[in-house]
């Protein structure tokens, strides 16, 4: 993707107290789509085959102005969560939460114990958090038995939000 395509999408970016510079059907039009579900699909693969950390960004911005259905992107965000070279960790499990889906539990439980390098410095493990609170909204056994496993877990933060997210299901 080429810098100008970057601030072109950059701009479809919600910022509080700004309003966006750009509209999606600007963004859609210069890429030759009618639909942002399928730009960001392509654009996020195409980032995924490049390693390209800014591009992924890119296809997670206009997925989220397109309001698209995270459902499609299951695997290709399942696949690129691991991956040290992109800096989107948080938001993927964010998606992924949002699809309450038994196929996203070894990747939110891995996301409960796995520290990013770009994200060592968070004391707060606000990825460990999000995931939690995913595991929490998705139904089963499989997700249950993943918060039951943190219950406890040394750092302190992951035991009381894998608590607080069993007590929320009803069961302690």
């Amino acid at each position: 993707m080429t810098p100008e395509e970057q601030d072109l999408i950059m701009g479809l970016a919600f910022v509080p107290g700004m309003d966006r510079t750009r509209t999606l059907d600007e963004v859609l039009a210069h890429f030759g789509e009618s639909d942002g579900g399928a730009l960001a699909l392509r654009l996020l693969r195409d980032s995924m085959e490049r390693r390209d950390a800014d591009d992924v960004e890119m296809a997670l911005i206009v997925h989220g102005a397109a309001d698209a259905s995270a459902e499609e992107f299951l695997e290709p965000l399942i696949e690129l969560f691991p991956a040290e070279w992109h800096r989107e960790h948080e938001d993927i499990v964010s998606m992924l939460g949002t699809l309450r889906s038994p196929k996203t539990v070894p990747t939110l439980a891995k996301a409960t114990h796995w520290v990013p390098e770009h994200l060592a410095w968070d004391e707060n493990r606000a990825l460990a958090v999000k995931a939690i609170w995913a595991l929490g909204g998705t139904p089963g056994a499989q997700a249950r038995a993943a918060l039951v496993g943190l219950r406890d877990a040394e750092n302190e933060i992951i035991r009381d939000n894998a608590v607080k997210q069993l007590a929320r299901r009803g069961r302690l």
